[in-house]
């Protein structure tokens, strides 16, 4: 892992400081809670599990979130860079897990965008009698589509991409001035509502949806929490762009969840405050939502409407407006910036890594848009089935957060962090385990259609890394295989939970049909079969959908196979051509050109190694010759520098000539060591009186004249390669003042 002062994010991605810790608090709590909070709460909490049960497994959801957020806040002071997650997966574990980590943090945040995008047509139909409600197209799935509603969510999503494409600053204020306005908007109506409720004469019991157990509703809400809470680390991807320390980033994170758990538990006491004399309590409420329209379709409003009146109604409208609203900046704002981290490492186009002169991202602003752009054309329903795709996004997400704590805490030996960490990446895993294996657990969590769309994510992810692999001149990518089984591995147990749910459902369609028969009250076509064939009929029905589903999983499983091949093929493509050119870099780097022995790095290297095994007790008998090349100067300065590279090869190839069975290092313009290892280190003096004769003879005939010290390591005494070394330099100087004497020619 790199260490933290190593990292300079803020060199890297050309964001300026600007943001102040209000602004951050307004986009983390912005971006958690938007739409949702308001009107689907009512029907995520409290019909699964009461006000009681649903307040309490958002205090454990809250739990877990503080936790991630002090994971966020170690993470964020270490690697303070763009991309939040994606950069310190990055930095910890490898780009391949970073590519799996960016993959789906922006489903996650595109998703939240889509859904907020989405509820502007919502808001109208609710509060202004379906203004926009005008040019039907078709229904999709139930969900009847406008294109009224449809031109005014684009304008919505237009009007935000423009102000965030045009100042940071009115950005950032923006956030600040509807955040408080939600927040003192949904305030002002709880207490009001508490206020008065006591005259009511209405009761907020049960407190847990009866005849099922209270532990398995709270944990059931606790399972689902992430998705309250998701969108609030977004600004950990604004880490480059924080005007204040990024010390205090913790004190942000825990104050903005906070006031998302207390918004949520006053919605949930709000919703059930209040309910129409029709009904014997909220539970009856709750149930019977269907048969209500306007703000009677919408418990917090409705109670909003009872003890505060039309005021009520307008403060709220106001807020779930700035709700909608705070929550499409943010998320655009994160998913821009992701894209834009990840441009920089080339799994985007490089024109996506470039700011506008107001050091804004506005391509990666203009990626998103553009891939919005069909949303609003198909329904409210299938986009519900995206967003549900956030509960599993998130924990996926922050268990990625927590592993990376855990790692990075081990390596520095932090061990609160590293047992905190190891804690809540348990409760994640299991939380997980969950939401991907239904079967554990008997309550729907998590609707049929989301398996499938996280199973066709999962697959184009696998396409996309294909392509990544197949651009990533740099070699980052194609690592670690782990990534391209965990990407597998979802798209066959999604596909498998999703055949499961399929087929369960026509068993239940086919007991019902069978039902019908047996009592007279199936259809005619039915009913004019004899028992036999009603019933042969049946099975067969199951057998075609029993072989339809071997069909799908087998056709998936073999698609994601041969999109894992691909990417293995380009993978080996990169790593034969990376070991071809790393293979001659080695070459390179490790051979002097000059004489073809071996270069100062690769003595570096083999100093490196020696010391090691000194340090270890392992290092065995070895002597060390320190060599240099007397009179290079004035060879140089009268016969030219090509005479004076001869001279020295010449004292290289006498070296290799006497010592053959060692390595030979030029480690500088006239220097040289030997490394007498085995049978030169044996008969190293015999060499050596050897080498010095051949020498002294060159001194009389002007051939190459070279001083050579010879020292042995002693075990006993030395503690280092650069002892040994230094007494073999001391030596060799003592025999160039005998050579001097001699009459030798030495170097200045």
């Amino acid at each position: 892992m790199k260490e933290p002062s190593s990292v300079n994010p803020q060199s890297k991605s050309g964001l300026k400081p600007y943001l102040s810790p209000l602004a951050v608090w307004a986009l983390s709590v912005g971006t958690a809670i938007g739409w949702g909070s308001l009107v689907v709460t009512s029907r995520t909490y409290l019909s699964q599990a009461g006000p009681l049960g649903s307040i309490l497994g958002l205090l454990i959801g809250l739990t877990m979130m503080l936790l991630v957020a002090n994971h966020y806040h170690f993470l964020a002071n270490r690697y303070p860079g763009t991309g939040g997650l994606y950069n310190y997966v990055k930095y910890i574990f490898g780009y391949d897990r970073a590519f799996l980590v960016a993959w789906f943090m922006f489903l996650v945040y595109i998703s939240i965008f889509w859904a907020n995008a989405t509820s502007i047509p919502l808001f109208a139909r609710y509060f202004l009698r379906g203004l926009f409600r005008f040019g039907y197209l078709y229904t999709i799935f139930g969900y009847e589509v406008y294109l009224g509603e449809a031109l005014v969510t684009l304008a919505v999503i237009g009007l935000v991409a423009l102000l965030c494409m045009k100042s940071k600053q009115a950005t950032a204020h923006s956030m600040v001035v509807l955040a408080l306005l939600f927040t003192v908007g949904i305030t002002v109506c709880f207490i009001a509502a508490m206020i008065r409720h006591g005259d009511t004469g209405m009761t907020m019991a049960p407190a847990f949806i009866p005849d099922k157990s209270a532990v398995r509703q709270v944990f059931r809400i606790a399972f689902i929490s992430p998705w309250a809470f998701i969108g609030f680390e977004s600004v950990s991807h604004s880490a480059a762009e924080y005007k204040f320390k990024h010390s205090n980033m913790l004190r942000v994170l825990v104050i903005s969840l906070i006031v998302t758990t207390a918004l949520y538990i006053f919605v949930i006491l709000l919703s059930v405050s209040a309910y129409p004399e029709s009904c014997e309590s909220w539970l009856d409420y709750i149930s019977r939502l269907d048969e209500f329209e306007g703000i009677e379709g919408l418990p917090a409003f409705f109670a909003t409407h009872y003890y505060l009146g039309d005021t009520g109604v307008y403060i709220l409208m106001a807020s779930l407006l700035a709700l909608v609203i705070t929550s499409l900046i943010g998320t655009l704002r994160a998913a821009s910036r992701l894209c834009y981290a990840v441009a920089q490492d080339g799994i985007l186009s490089e024109r996506y890594a470039h700011l506008s002169e107001k050091q804004i991202p506005v391509n990666t602003i203009i990626l998103v848009i553009l891939v919005s752009l069909p949303i609003p054309f198909l329904g409210r329903t299938a986009i519900g089935w995206i967003v549900d795709t956030t509960t599993i996004g998130a924990t996926i997400l922050y268990g990625f957060a927590t592993a990376a704590v855990f790692s990075a805490s081990k390596k520095e030996k932090l061990k609160k962090d590293r047992v905190l960490s190891a804690i809540c990446l348990g409760i994640l895993a299991v939380f997980l385990v969950l939401l991907l294996f239904p079967g554990l657990f008997s309550d729907r969590t998590i609707e049929t259609e989301t398996y499938v769309l996280i199973a066709v994510w999962s697959l184009l992810g696998l396409l996309f890394f294909n392509r990544v692999i197949r651009r990533d001149h740099a070699r980052n990518f194609g690592k670690a295989i782990i990534v391209w089984i965990a990407l597998l591995a979802f798209i066959v147990l999604m596909t498998m939970t999703w055949v499961e749910r399929m087929n369960e459902a026509r068993e239940n369609a086919v007991m019902d049909e069978i039902s019908s028969y047996m009592n007279g009250t199936a259809e005619n076509d039915l009913l004019a079969m004899d028992k036999e064939q009603f019933l042969a009929a049946q099975r067969q029905r199951l057998i075609d959908a029993d072989q339809a589903s071997v069909l799908i999983i087998t056709g998936l499983f073999g698609l994601s196979l041969t999109v894992l091949l691909a990417n293995y093929v380009s993978m080996r493509k990169w790593e034969k051509k990376t070991a071809e050119e790393r293979d001659l870099a080695r070459t390179a780097a490790f051979t002097d050109s000059l004489t073809g022995v071996k270069s100062k790095h690769a003595f570096a290297v083999q100093e490196g190694e020696m010391e090691t095994q000194i340090m270890d007790g392992v290092a065995g008998n070895f002597g060390v010759i320190v060599c240099d090349v007397n009179g290079l100067k004035k060879i140089n300065d009268t016969l030219g520098h090509k005479a004076g590279d001869e001279y020295i090869r010449a004292a290289c190839d006498m070296l290799c000539d006497y010592f053959k069975r060692s390595p030979v290092f030029r480690i500088g313009g006239d220097e040289f060591v030997v490394l007498l290892q085995g049978r030169d280190y044996e008969a190293r003096n015999e060499i050596l009186r050897a080498i010095n004769a051949q020498i002294e003879e060159n001194v009389k005939t002007g051939k190459a004249v070279a001083s050579l010290g010879l020292a042995e390591f002693n075990p006993e005494t030395d503690q280092s390669f650069h002892q040994v070394f230094a007494r073999a330099d001391e030596l060799m100087y003592a025999r160039k003042t005998q050579l001097k004497a001699m009459g030798a020619v030495t170097r200045d």
